[in-house]
């Protein structure tokens, strides 16, 4: 089955104040990372992420999807179109805060193949990497790598999703912190 990315123009990012059902989305990895305070666990998939972060019966999750996807309304929090850059927060109950910061930058062709060689060799313990089929366009296809940093109080997630065809870079780095 090939497996490409959707037009960057397409991009939609989302929190919810829930879990959004798994099935909703073409996973391609996963990671769950437990501590004693709080889980996460981070999806990569054909669009880009899905992060579900739990607290003490608090549950947050983003997803950076295609505009078409169809995902559920209710709890949802923040709805960002991806293009230029945002910042955003939400103070949540007890004291948890969640910050995300994300940005569509389109690059000059050689500066985009230069980053997607440097996310490939950059794989580590604490990151994911998923590489897409070409979409017929370009002779490489995208790549998805997320790079998790967990500490005792807080979560970093930093994202990056390459689209090829419109040689463009997607960054997202959210925190998800206990008080």
């Amino acid at each position: 089955m090939l497996i490409v990315r959707p037009k960057v123009t397409e991009l939609l990012f989302q929190v919810y104040g829930r879990a959004v059902h798994p099935e909703l989305f073409k996973v391609h990895q996963s990671r769950t990372i437990e501590r004693a305070d709080y889980s996460i666990t981070v999806d990569i998939t054909n669009a880009g992420h899905v992060a579900t972060w739990r607290h003490d019966g608090l549950t947050l999750t983003e997803v950076a999807s295609a505009a078409n996807h169809p995902l559920p309304e209710k709890r949802r929090m923040m709805k960002w179109r991806l293009h230029g850059k945002q910042k955003d927060r939400l103070d949540c109950r007890g004291g948890v805060t969640y910050e995300v910061a994300f940005q569509l930058e389109p690059v000059e062709p050689a500066f985009f193949w230069a980053f997607q060689e440097q996310l490939t060799a950059d794989v580590s313990e604490h990151s994911m990497l998923q590489r897409f089929d070409s979409s017929g366009r370009m002779a490489l296809g995208a790549i998805s790598y997320i790079n998790i940093e967990s500490r005792q109080r807080r979560v970093t997630v930093k994202s990056f999703h390459t689209f090829p065809d419109d040689y463009a870079i997607v960054k997202v780095q959210s925190q998800f912190r206990l008080p």
